[in-house]
């Protein structure tokens, strides 16, 4: 190993012990990190629906260049100019192909969406958890010292 590896494992190492020995800063850790997962998964939602409204765009004016690329057909094919009709007609079935593309990658964008939309739910959902834990945590010590207050207060009037 390097000597920047061998750090980098007893850094770890370190960390992992601080954690283990103060479990309240494990939990703000966790907490920060949850933080920072979830602005980069906003982040990159923003920027997928930002992709998929250009994509969007992109197909509403390939449906329109299709359109009037088919009107210039039938004006040739009236006109008998069959040679340029066919010409026209191969400019339509590229556009289309284009189109499908675009089709595809509007697709994948929508899954990729979906993916980070359940990243979001899912984080949402641990964070909750965290929170209950840490509230039925408190309920616990909040319990304990209220037994521990009662126990004391018996023991005074015993002796009082």
């Amino acid at each position: 190993m390097s000597w920047l590896e061998d750090l980098e494992a007893r850094l770890e190492s370190q960390l992992e012990t601080f954690l283990a020995a103060n479990p309240e800063q494990e939990a703000l850790l966790r907490d920060q990190n949850d933080r920072d997962q979830r602005r980069d998964l906003l982040a990159q939602r923003r920027a997928l629906q930002s992709q998929a409204e250009r994509q969007r765009r992109g197909l509403l004016q390939l449906a329109e260049e299709i359109r009037s690329w088919q009107a210039r057909i039938l004006k040739a094919r009236s006109a008998g100019a069959d040679a340029l009709a066919q010409r026209a007609e191969a400019r339509v079935e590229a556009l289309m192909l284009q189109g499908r593309r675009h089709w595809e990658e509007l697709a994948a964008l929508g899954s990729r969406f979906a993916e980070i939309e359940q990243g979001i739910a899912e984080l949402a959902a641990r964070q909750s958890q965290a929170r209950r834990a840490a509230g039925g945590a408190d309920l616990e010590q909040d319990w304990a010292a209220f037994e521990a207050e009662q126990d004391l207060e018996r023991l005074r009037r015993r002796q009082g």
